[in-house]
């Protein structure tokens, strides 16, 4: 059982297929909205997802992943009209100065059409049930008190709890995750916490791409440049013929929340291309302002005891900060782990003595370098707040930084770094 049908969540249900008979994602939010037949057209979010106005980009790796685990899902999202972007070359990066074509292309598409792709592939091919408009409220354990056996939830009325089984219980709730309280009220341990503050913030918002639009690239991207220059901006295609731009800042900066201060903070970026795009483009929906995204880190590595037969993964355990794009990504990389660590196992669905420790242990390895990579970026910044890891993170910034340098006018370095 899966608590959560986040991105980690449908990828963690992707994986649980191919080892249980049965597989069922509990969501708290209504999917009915979402008719499984036809994919969504609105980018109103959906239920209280705080990311669901947003886009979806995949890193080349994400993407193979997602390939591997979803066969011909990148022909599916460009049959509904989510753009191809070959990112070395329709995507200009103000800063770095180098396109080129490679064979690194992914899909650009709005998160609820992303999420009903997998959620439609869920059920139709691999079986899996899912319960929406339930809220679990905790974990029930065998009679030892050491293996969960399943969880009490309530239903769409909220009126009678009741219990589900389960051999596995795979906490994907994302950030809202209540598993460090229920631990403790079961006896066991807390994970620790650390938590990198950069105090990045973004606003979002979607246009109407104007008709006879000519432009040399399909994505822009214009951006910060630290310590002082804090803004960037990023237009993205998605169906629909439609662009999301995202406008971002780091520190006490102020964000944009209507139409007036968006095109405001888009005219005061370091080059004026994003706002001659969006200056006389249709706005189709309100602007949303998003904060409070620090990236945070629950070390259920570290716990001395946990109960066998639960595990966390995605946002439950690392929470990056949205606008450095790797949360996908990460989530692939999990359910890679989920299954490595599953088919250790002769008959997983008997005997999980051990599961959940490793899967914690070789998940917190797989995490270490996009970790770093996230703190490398927000410590540059001076405002910044947080324990920087010390030798690992100078490590990092003179890797990225040589990187950089490299790229500006090797077009192999740059095509390295992107692909990995």
């Amino acid at each position: 059982m899966v608590i959560g049908g986040s991105i980690a969540g449908l990828m963690a249900a992707r994986i649980l297929a191919d080892h249980f008979e049965t597989v069922t994602v509990v969501e708290r939010d209504s999917l009915s909205n979402l008719n499984p037949s036809c994919p969504p057209q609105k980018p109103e979010p959906n239920g209280d997802i705080s990311q669901a106005n947003n886009v979806h980009v995949p890193l080349a790796q994400g993407q193979r992943i997602l390939e591997h685990l979803f066969p011909g899902l990148a022909i599916e999202l460009s049959l509904v009209g989510a753009p191809k972007i070959n990112w070395t070359a329709d995507c200009p990066v103000l800063g770095v100065g180098i396109r080129f074509q490679a064979d690194l292309a992914t899909h650009t598409c709005s998160h609820r059409l992303f999420e009903w792709s997998l959620r439609r592939r869920l059920i139709d091919h691999y079986g899996v049930n899912f319960l929406e408009s339930c809220q679990v409220t905790q974990l029930l354990l065998d009679e030892s008190q050491a293996a969960v056996t399943g969880v009490q939830l309530l239903t769409q009325n909220r009126s009678q709890a009741e219990r589900l089984s389960a051999n596995l219980v795979v906490d994907a709730r994302g950030c809202r995750s209540s598993l460090p309280q229920w631990l403790e009220t079961l006896g066991y341990p807390s994970p620790e916490e650390t938590a990198i503050n950069s105090f990045l913030g973004y606003s979002t918002c979607w246009f109407k791409q104007p008709q006879n639009f000519q432009a040399d690239w399909k994505v822009l991207m214009i951006s910060h440049k630290p310590p002082k220059n804090k803004r960037t901006g990023v237009i993205y295609p998605v169906e629909g013929k439609r662009w999301v731009v995202v406008l971002s800042s780091v520190g006490e900066d102020s964000f944009p929340t209507d139409q007036a201060s968006f095109l405001e903070f888009a005219r005061s970026l370091q080059s004026p291309l994003l706002y001659e795009a969006i200056k006389d483009a249709t706005a189709l929906s309100p602007v949303q302002t998003y904060r409070r995204i620090e990236n945070r880190r629950r070390h259920y590595e570290k716990l001395s005891r946990l109960p066998e037969g639960l595990i966390a993964l995605g946002d439950a355990v690392c929470a990056f900060n949205p606008f450095y794009g790797q949360k996908m990504t990460v989530a692939a990389l999990g359910a890679l782990t989920l299954d490595s660590c599953l088919k250790q196992k002769a008959q997983p669905t008997e005997n999980l003595t051990g599961v959940s420790k490793r899967f914690q242990t070789e998940l917190a390895s797989t995490l270490e370098t996009p970790w770093l990579i996230a703190l490398s970026e927000d410590f540059r910044w001076s405002t910044t707040e947080g324990n920087q890891p010390g030798s690992m993170l100078r490590l990092m910034n003179q890797y990225i930084n040589q990187v950089s340098k490299s790229a500006i006018d090797r077009p192999g370095v740059w095509k390295c770094s992107i692909r990995n």
